[in-house]
């Protein structure tokens, strides 16, 4: 055999193990060359009498993250080459073989009649825990770091190696489903409980283990020779036949909760129920190329390409430092400086503390400063309940973390992170002391969210070195971060921001400063475009529901209500202070937003009174007082909700073509990443900029240009939008021409 991906060995007592490490790789991925060299192994082990099994594991700390979707983009491209080139029929064929390799050959290693066990270490998704699954014996080590899962659903697809039949054969058939629909990744003692995997052990002892499984003998067989569950005679699947009163029980609810779930946005999800469904009636390999097919549909569909594209292509180029500047070599950050203990700069100093930096957590005094720190406390604490972590990595976290009222401690920061209050004057305060503490090659960053980095720059002895950090709100769940530049900072400052975003484990872009930047203009469309809703006479609740039908994660109102209404209402009155009469205020705005917090005194879920109403127990309830705000009153159905769903997405698809055509995102690929990460625009189209590309420019163009016939000139489309409709550009081949160009 000619192995360059894997190592093939065996023992004295003719048990092979095969170790998966690809030397040009830093994880294991599955490529062409993986499944040749794969195909290869399987060949030798049932042809040579002395190998009695074979033990798969990885030489990595991982065992592997599953596919190379960047193949699986190669065969979209395939299948639109062979289409022109042949047709209809010649593509779908060529199509559905290359796609379906990986399954049959899952299905070879399977059925070839000799024991195959998996030993996973590390991390196991995608096509690479379908690997596992198509071995017959599974022992997964008990590292805190392992995990197995079928993530696939994230991104727009489904597990199409065989991924839907052997979980749907191997659990109760609702709990495959949820484990399909989530996409979550599983710890060892869940996997062991869900039947997942056989057996749990120390990492040290995986492969042993399943040596020894090999070497018992034990297992089902059909003529002599192993066999999986599912391929004796007289196998039942865990939750009956699909046509029996049981079968009844599971389907109806769960065709519900998809569309309750999905809103019918996501093909992979209902793919994921047809394969399911019609498997369970098919004998295993009918079973298995009905799956195929629908993940060669699903490959197809524009939410994959556009979803695959923003959540992995460019999400993993971004999370490398593809926006870093080449030229600055790598900052050895050791200690962080966190100004203000407050909610924000407490969570910044608990991610920053459990990416393993230290922490100077100043605030006016000590005692400030502790309850900052307490909240790393409370958070590592809710993780040792769940039994995510332990009591010692709680006490070695805040031991990194010192708590003070002294600036004089931050003397040995490489950069320092001011997350005080929302105040010129205060933030002018803060950047003196600490400038005056700091060392000349400390990096100074100011996390906010609606004041000018020019402006706080201007209080700096050196705007060089002065940036912007937004963090988005809860710190420890959001995974955006906002790099905002100036023009007067240097690639030093950048560069340490950025590594020091990516050291924390989040997702930076770089944003050209700008009232607003980037994330806060388009979320405030969507927060505004509910107001006016529900000023118009929109029912609240026809409101919310169709922001979700068009894919957002929450309505307006109630996201209103998580970042407090008297901030909404300050912002537009600081945007009236600053801009005067060219300030974008609508009026109906204003008007709902005095009337609820400075009539109502309704800040939102803060003082448990907003949109909603908060009781001390029970669920959240929209306030009936809305109803008395509204002076008129609209039948729902005579709205048209197609209509509805197009005015919370287009608003904030045409502010982001505005913010790219004003050069404050310069890339399309922020654009979309930061969208869906940062406020949940709907990910199944994207992001905002592939929303609008998937529509074609001209296309949105009319749109906007109907919905601004109706609704006001909030809808015109940017300038940069009709360009592209003229010459039938995108913003992705618009990107592409300009590095070409470089």
């Amino acid at each position: 055999m000619n192995l360059t991906n894997f190592k093939f060995s065996t023992d004295a007592d003719g048990i092979a193990t095969l170790v998966w490490d690809m030397a040009d790789r830093s994880m294991n991925v599955i490529t062409p060359s993986v499944m040749d060299e794969l195909d290869q192994v399987i060949d030798k082990v049932v042809a040579d009498e002395a190998i009695k099994g074979c033990v798969i594991t990885s030489g990595k700390e991982t065992f592997s993250g599953g596919a190379d979707l960047t193949m699986l983009q190669g065969s979209a491209a395939l299948y639109a080459k062979t289409l022109k080139e042949k047709g209809e029929a010649a593509a779908m064929q060529a199509f559905f073989d290359g796609t379906r390799r990986l399954t049959l050959l899952y299905r070879k290693l399977e059925t070839c009649g000799k024991p195959f066990a998996a030993a996973i270490n590390g991390v196991c998704l995608g096509g690479a825990f379908e690997l596992a699954l198509s071995c017959h014996y599974r022992v997964m080590s008990d590292s805190d770091k392992a995990r197995v899962g079928l993530p696939e659903i994230k991104i727009g697809l489904f597990p199409g190696a065989g991924g839907t039949q052997r979980v749907a054969r191997l659990m109760q058939t609702g709990d495959a489903l949820q484990m399909l629909f989530k996409g979550e990744q599983i710890r060892p003692k869940a996997a062991l409980g869900m039947g997942l995997v056989n057996a749990v052990a120390p990492a040290d002892q995986i492969v042993q283990k399943a040596k020894d499984w090999v070497k018992a003998g034990e297992w089902p067989k059909v003529e002599g020779k192993i066999a999986a569950p599912w391929d004796v005679k007289g196998y039942k699947q865990p939750s009956g036949k699909v046509f029996s009163p049981a079968g009844m029980m599971i389907w109806p609810p769960a065709n519900a909760i998809y569309r309750r779930e999905t809103q019918d946005n996501y093909p992979a999800a209902k793919a994921i129920l047809h394969a399911v469904y019609e498997g369970l009636q098919l004998p295993m390999d009918l079973a298995l190329k009905v799956e195929s097919r629908w993940f060669a549909k699903i490959l197809r569909s524009k939410e994959a390409a556009a979803m695959i594209r923003t959540l992995f292509v460019s999400m993993g180029e971004l999370n490398k430092g593809a926006r870093r500047p080449a030229n600055i070599p790598p900052t050895k950050l050791k200690t962080i400086g966190v100004v203000g203990a407050g909610f924000m700069g407490a969570g910044i100093a608990y991610v920053t503390a459990n990416a393993g930096l230290n922490v100077v957590l100043i605030d006016r005094d000590v005692e400030t400063a502790e309850k900052g720190k307490a909240y790393s406390h409370k958070l590592m604490s809710d993780q040792i309940m769940k039994g995510r972590t332990k009591s010692a990595d709680r006490d070695a976290l805040l031991a990194r973390i010192t708590a003070s009222a002294d600036y004089a401690d931050l003397k040995d920061c490489e950069l320092v992170i001011e997350a005080v209050f929302e105040d010129p004057q205060i933030k002018a305060d803060v950047i003196a002391k600490v400038e005056a503490a700091i060392s000349p090659d400390c990096t100074f960053a100011s996390n906010t969210s609606s004041l000018a980095i020019t402006n706080l720059a201007g209080h700096s002895r050196r705007p060089d070195r002065f940036i912007g950090v937004h963090f988005f709100s809860p710190v420890e769940k959001m995974l955006l971060v906002e790099v905002i530049t100036t023009k007067s900072v240097g690639d030093n400052a950048l560069a340490v921001a950025m590594d020091y975003v990516r050291a924390i484990k989040k997702t930076p872009i770089v944003v050209n400063d700008a009232r607003g930047f980037y994330a806060n203009r388009c979320v405030t469309n969507y927060l505004r475009e509910g107001h006016i809703m529900l000023a118009e006479g929109v029912p609240a609740a026809m409101i919310e529901n169709t922001a979700k039908m068009a894919g957002m994660p929450v309505g307006p109102l109630s996201l209103n209500d998580e970042v407090a209404l008297d901030l909404g209402l300050r912002i537009l009155n600081a945007a009236r202070k600053e801009l005067g009469d060219k300030a974008d205020i609508d009026p109906r705005q204003e008007h709902l937003l005095v009337e609820m917090v400075t009539k109502g005194e309704r800040l939102g879920r803060k003082n448990r009174k907003g949109f909603y109403d908060y009781p001390e127990s029970g669920a959240k309830k929209l306030w009936p007082g809305l109803k008395e705000l509204q002076q008129v009153h609209l039948d729902p159905d005579t709205l048209d909700v197609e209509e509805l769903k197009q005015r919370f997405l287009v608003v904030q698809a045409n502010e982001a073509a505005k913010t790219f055509e004003e050069g404050i995102v310069t890339d399309p690929r922020e654009a979309d990443v930061g969208s869906i990460i940062g406020f949940g625009f709907a990910p199944f189209t994207g992001g905002t900029l592939s929303y609008i590309d998937g529509m074609g420019a001209k296309a949105f163009v009319a749109l906007c240009e109907k919905l601004a016939a109706k609704y006001g000139e909030r809808f015109k489309p940017a300038q940069i939008l009709r360009d592209m409709a003229a010459s039938g550009e995108t913003f992705y081949s618009r990107a592409a021409k300009k590095k070409a160009a470089a």
